[in-house]
């Protein structure tokens, strides 16, 4: 295998992070939703607990396509 192929598959295994945290995303936003809808009372205590977990998903998100671009055009 040559160096060109083997930094395309590392990059392309590196975006696999990024699947996750857009599941992640997901269930994050379904959860907080429904906990909305069934205590509209609750909703400035949950604000914060779900500004924090999107934050923490989207750093995940942010790292892996950061790993990604750099093995695609860094890395010679």
């Amino acid at each position: 295998m040559d160096a060109n192929a083997a930094r395309l598959l590392a990059a392309g295994i590196a975006m696999i992070g990024t699947l996750g945290a857009g599941i992640g995303l997901g269930h994050i936003f379904a959860a907080w939703l429904s906990g909305i809808a069934r205590n509209p009372a609750a909703t400035k205590q949950m604000n914060a607990t779900g500004f924090i977990g999107l934050a923490v998903t989207e750093l995940v998100l942010l790292m892996g396509f950061v790993v990604s671009m750099l093995l695609l055009f860094v890395v010679k």
